[in-house]
């Protein structure tokens, strides 16, 4: 979907991340990041009150995010 840092692509994967973490590494395709983000949110959010911390790093993850090219 996006073609590297910066892009528009990245931008609306981060806002996604914003709103739900790990829904912005779901739009680029990274399956397996995008439920490490959203289960560990959700547990830290449960637990600890530091879901917050995911939240973040999930949103910069998502906007920072270059593909690989080939």
């Amino acid at each position: 979907m996006s073609n590297g840092q910066g892009s528009a692509g990245n931008v609306i994967a981060a806002l996604c991340s914003f709103f739900i973490p790990g829904l912005g590494q779901l739009l680029q395709g990274r399956l397996l990041r995008a439920i490490l983000m959203f289960v560990l949110a959700a547990v830290l959010w449960s637990t600890l009150l530091l879901g917050w911390i995911i939240h973040i790093w999930s949103i910069l993850d998502a906007a920072l995010f270059r593909a690989h090219r080939r």
